[in-house]
């Protein structure tokens, strides 16, 4: 098996918080919407919640990689190890992909708003979408 250097692991973790960070004020955003429109259905609360997932999820993963950024950069005051990158680095992942299933969701849901035609459309835009992904993480 190869082993991945800090160096890469320093640079994903860059990419990784910038990508998050932008996703996680989209989802922040769908809340301030919902939370000042007075739509009060059970599509727009289930919208909500997924939105409130999503923005929670990005913020673990910003943190995750942060730390991991940190362990990474040359000039880290305490020896690091492969072992003390393994739990930043699963969390940041784990939550980064939950945080994108959410944002999928809410693609998917956010045409029945509308209409079943528009419904339909962001659903299956949705499920397109979540098919190349992962043809593009393997």
């Amino acid at each position: 098996m190869t082993e991945i250097t800090f160096e890469y692991w320093n640079k994903l973790a860059e990419q990784v918080i910038m990508i998050s960070s932008l996703l996680g004020g989209f989802s922040i955003a769908i809340i301030a919407n919902f939370l000042v429109s007075d739509l009060n259905t059970k599509l727009s609360k289930s919208i909500m919640t997924v939105s409130t997932l999503a923005s929670s999820f990005f913020l673990i993963t910003i943190f995750a990689m942060t730390n991991l950024l940190m362990k990474t950069t040359v000039g880290y005051p305490f020896k690091v190890t492969d072992n003390d990158l393994m739990l930043p680095r699963a969390v940041g992942v784990i939550a980064f992909f939950i945080g994108i299933i959410s944002l999928l969701v809410i693609i998917s849901m956010s045409g029945w708003t509308k209409s079943k035609k528009m419904g339909r459309f962001t659903t299956t835009l949705g499920i397109i979408t979540t098919i190349l992904i992962l043809l593009m993480t393997t």
